[in-house]
């Protein structure tokens, strides 16, 4: 097995480094900056965060996922998809909760990498990613419906349908300017990409509103529309680096939203890099980016951040104005810097209406409703992963979705596999021309003695096949004398294979029915070796080929006969 060595993708690409691609990376590199600046507030209120953290998380994130990265182009910071759990987190742990939950999310990330699971982790089933993913955008766009429409509502439940109770209950309390403000916003950002594709139109949009709030309020007297500044007091100072304190109760408490995070984000990050590369024609290390995801959420919430991933926008928005390499997420981290420490007081003035503007675009862009639509037409397996998963996702939350689905993603593998498992008898004799484990040079159809039954395993011998096998027997009447199995064909078997086989022969041996093997494989022959099968069955009856099978059960039934 090949040995994995951690190799980010800066170190790759800084070898030919020039001035032509530095130019390209600085000029996507602030492109992506402001694009990710609006992006970065709206998320860290939404997750129920202040929006410097979502700036801070943004930096920190993207800095690191830049240099220690497996990808060239990928830009890490706050994303949509963990809104839901960040809020729910802090909810019902608090905000060191959130802290301690991050940084245990970043360790199992790094742990994911060095156990080499990137590949494995993008193989989790496509209705499942699709179910939670549209999922997360219905309940983000929710979350948004109080702000967008200005709602007057004290306290807005956590639970989906409590939610949308109350806001029916309060909808009379709509406030038409902030819903002006939301609904001109959603415009904007729609329709900004047809005249302009280098500036974002949720930054156009929060310009022009922040502008508007600022003179409805100065000359027309409107002051119901709620701004930033109106619910949190905006800082510019850079935190310090501090440790939350963590104890054992804790620790356990927070396993399995930690656990959440993490694997949400590896399927974020992983799928923006395989998206990416299909877009520049590259090949990222799964397992270096799943290491760098790590290190970032093992850095951000030391700073006050929230959790991070690759954001498959912001990396498309890179790619689509020239990045070349990870220098072009470097800038963009120092570009949220410098609006930062300089420009983040003038924050305050932004609508809440607008941001809830620009989160509603965010979660229509994730629902995904066309890959929704399409999936319903696949097969009802599918079809119910999907719905479960989505309905989850939705009623109760992301945490128990995922489990959830992870859960049917083994079951249905499991199952999947089982059917690839067929177990077939052979009648009468054995035609060479069709076979693979003769004897070179018998061309002659074998003939099965009296008193032998072959079966043949075709796929790998686990769970499913012994089953199989009991079914099979039964529709038999008589009781052979030898019951050869053959199993030229299975790659490889497991412990429950192991398990079904002993009992299968324990069970043919209370009958006095002898079992030879036929076409075991070396790899297979070494598994059984190991758990001890030989002594069960004796080593002269593991048999590598069919011909010496056959011999052997004939020599069984003619020693039963004396």
């Amino acid at each position: 097995m090949k040995t994995f060595v951690f190799r980010p993708k800066l170190v790759d690409t800084l070898r030919d480094y020039n001035r032509k691609t530095f130019m390209a990376d600085m000029m996507a590199g602030i492109i992506v900056g402001i694009v990710a600046l609006p992006l970065a507030i709206a998320f860290g209120i939404a997750s129920g965060v202040t929006p410097e953290k979502g700036i801070i998380t943004a930096i920190v994130a993207g800095l690191v996922v830049s240099v220690f990265g497996g990808s060239k182009v990928q830009i890490g910071g706050p994303t949509g998809a963990f809104i839901i759990i960040i809020y729910g987190i802090i909810q019902q742990y608090g905000i060191e909760g959130l802290t301690i939950a991050t940084l245990m999310a970043g360790g199992f990330l790094v742990l994911f990498g060095v156990l080499r699971l990137g590949t494995i982790i993008k193989y989790i089933p496509y209705p499942i990613i699709v179910g939670f993913t549209s999922g997360i955008a219905v309940t983000i766009f929710t979350t948004q419906i109080k702000d967008l429409f200005g709602l007057t509502i004290a306290d807005v439940p956590s639970d989906f349908i409590e939610k949308w109770g109350v806001y029916f209950r309060h909808f009379d309390t709509i406030d038409p300017w902030s819903s002006l403000i939301g609904v001109v916003s959603v415009v904007i950002i729609a329709v900004t990409p047809r005249f302009s594709k280098k500036i974002p139109g949720s930054l156009i949009a929060i310009i022009f509103m922040t502008v508007a709030g600022l003179l409805l309020k100065n000359f027309a007297g409107v002051f119901t529309v709620e701004t930033i500044g109106d619910r949190f007091a905006i800082s510019n100072e850079l935190p310090e680096a501090q440790l939350p304190q963590m104890t054992w109760d804790t620790i356990k408490s927070l396993v399995s939203p930690a656990i959440t995070i993490a694997v949400l984000g590896a399927i974020e990050s992983l799928l923006s890099a395989t998206v990416a590369d299909g877009v520049i024609g590259d090949h990222h290390d799964s397992n270096t980016e799943l290491i760098a995801q790590g290190l970032a959420n093992l850095a951000t919430p030391l700073f006050g951040g929230i959790p991070a991933t690759g954001a498959i926008a912001r990396t498309m928005t890179n790619i689509n104005n020239g990045g070349k390499s990870p220098v072009a997420g470097i800038v963009h981290a120092g570009v949220l810097l410098l609006i930062f420490l300089f420009l983040m007081p003038l924050a305050q003035y932004i609508p809440m209406a607008c941001l809830a503007g620009v989160l509603v675009v965010v979660s229509y862009g994730m629902c995904g409703w066309r890959s929704f639509k399409a999936l319903m037409r696949n097969p009802k397996s599918d079809v119910t992963v999907l719905l479960i998963t989505f309905f989850l996702t939705i009623v109760f939350d992301l945490t128990v979705a995922i489990e959830v689905g992870l859960i049917i993603a083994c079951l249905l593998f499991m199952k999947r596999m089982s059917e690839t498992t067929d177990v077939k008898v052979v009648l009468d004799e054995i035609d060479p021309n069709e076979e693979t484990d003769i004897k070179v040079g018998n061309l002659e159809h074998l003939t099965i003695p009296e008193g032998v039954e072959v079966y043949e395993i075709n796929g790998p011998y686990f769970f499913g096949a012994g089953n199989k096998f009991e079914e099979m027997m039964a529709a038999f009447g008589d009781r052979p004398k030898v019951r050869i199995i053959r199993m030229r064909k299975v790659p490889f078997v497991d412990s429950t294979g192991i398990h079904n086989l002993t009992n299968l022969c324990m069970m043919s041996k209370k009958e006095g029915i002898h079992i030879v093997l036929s076409g075991v494989n070396p790899k297979v022959h070494n598994t059984l070796e190991k758990a001890g099968f030989e002594d069960m069955i004796g080593r002269e009856n593991i048999c590598s080929h069919i011909n010496t099978a056959l011999s052997k059960a004939k020599e069984i039934v003619e020693a039963g006969k004396r």
